[in-house]
């Protein structure tokens, strides 16, 4: 067995390069090559094979890790077409956004302080539901209209939200404590 490790992800697992993947596509090509290229497999061949099938082993298990979750499977998408996402240094976003996760970060403390668990919880249930939302978007950005600028701005939004929902269930946590 010989993989491509200069082959995008996409490419390994045989599946086409789009934001919206086949799970179940995705699952059985992992598993499929993860019989080809075990270590265990080339135990009893020389070193030289034994670290062949420790980087493919790698390859595969950081491309399923990448492609399985939307968000990095996004990020890695925008990769691919040259965008850089720039999550260190492109933090511009629109002001409606920033006022939205204003009342999210609020919302989040003001239930926290006052500890108020169902309220914690109800706003992890309507962020969630709002991520869904943008994911969509986010689809429909880069499927659709093969927009990775817009893309880009979407991920970062994302990556927002992926932080409210963190420091929810961080406050969750605490209460529960």
């Amino acid at each position: 067995m010989s993989i491509d490790l200069q082959q995008d992800f996409f490419a390994l697992f045989g599946l086409p390069r789009r934001f919206r993947i086949d799970q179940a596509a995705l699952e059985l090509a992992y598993h499929d090559l993860q019989g080809q290229v075990h270590p265990d497999r080339y135990a009893s061949l020389p070193d030289v094979e034994k670290r062949l099938s420790m980087q493919w082993a790698t390859r595969v298990n950081e491309g399923f890790r990448t492609l399985r979750k939307p968000l990095p499977r996004a990020q890695y998408l925008l990769e691919l077409a040259g965008i850089d996402v720039g999550l260190h240094t492109n933090t511009a976003m629109s002001s409606a956004f920033l006022m939205e996760q204003m009342e999210w970060r609020e919302a989040v403390e003001e239930a926290r302080a006052a500890g108020e668990s169902e309220e914690l919880t109800q706003l992890h249930q309507r962020l969630r539901h709002h991520s869904r939302e943008v994911f969509d978007e986010l689809e429909h950005a880069i499927d659709e209209r093969q927009d990775f600028n817009a893309g880009a701005e979407i991920v970062r939004r994302l990556m927002f939200m992926e932080k409210i929902q963190h420091e929810i269930d961080d406050a969750l946590e605490a209460l529960e404590t």
